[in-house]
């Protein structure tokens, strides 16, 4: 699979099989997104990977906790003013209802499991990187976007699956606790990762995107 093909074919997978991933196939897509480019080399990502019961003891964490206000160590987006706001309802068919607590609160939970993926990949970027003395360097996380994006690309070619979450680390103390990460480091997202579930619904749809000319202008040519 090329790069244009898996650019067209990458999305966000939101049913998984339960099949674990060999880990030999994720070191190979960790190995070649580490390509990515970074401010002057600066490399400011470090990634721990769980599975198995490590996974789960994250996950049943999660899920004891339950649905509560989420403390991200990487700020997240609580306003979406348009026309952002407007590229969220377009997500949501016309006729669809509205959903229940009760039926957010298990989205939630869903999510909270990884899907069902059988892996999950935590960004970590370093505290000295990210919080300066002269303010926060946003630059780590571009930097960090950009290899995260690789791995997303090379799952697709791998015939996986990912989604990037940030429900994933909205409780970083269980996950640091579980995997022993230090605090020294942040932990700004998880990608679930594994196979595909193509036989459920949940998977068959596909955002679209704005037309270039609405998102991008230029200039000087002829």
């Amino acid at each position: 699979m090329d790069v244009v093909e898996a650019i067209k074919e990458r999305k966000s997978i939101r049913a998984f099989k339960s099949d674990p991933v060999p880990l030999d196939i994720i070191k190979k897509i960790m190995e070649q997104a580490l390509r990515a480019p970074s401010w002057a080399n600066t490399q400011p990502w470090e990634f721990a990977v769980a599975t198995g019961e490590k996974l789960k003891e994250i996950e049943e964490g999660f899920v004891k906790k339950g649905v509560q206000e989420p403390y991200n160590e990487v700020a997240r987006p609580y306003e979406y003013p348009e026309p952002y706001m407007g590229r969220i309802r377009a997500l949501q068919p016309k006729d669809r209802k509205e959903l229940t607590k009760e039926e957010w609160d298990a989205r939630t939970i869903d999510n909270f499991r990884h899907y069902g993926a059988s892996t999950c990949i935590y960004l970590l970027v370093g505290k000295p990187i990210f919080q300066q003395s002269k303010g926060i360097n946003v630059w780590s996380l571009y930097d960090s976007g950009s290899a995260v994006q690789n791995i997303m690309l090379l799952a697709t070619s791998y015939g996986l699956g990912t989604v990037a979450q940030a429900q994933a680390v909205v409780y970083p103390d269980i996950v640091r606790k579980v995997l022993g990460i230090p605090g020294d480091k942040l932990i700004a997202l998880g990608i679930a990762i594994g196979y595909p579930d193509w036989d459920n619904p949940i998977n068959k749809s596909r955002t679209a995107r704005e037309p270039l000319d609405k998102v991008a202008k230029f200039y000087g040519f002829d």
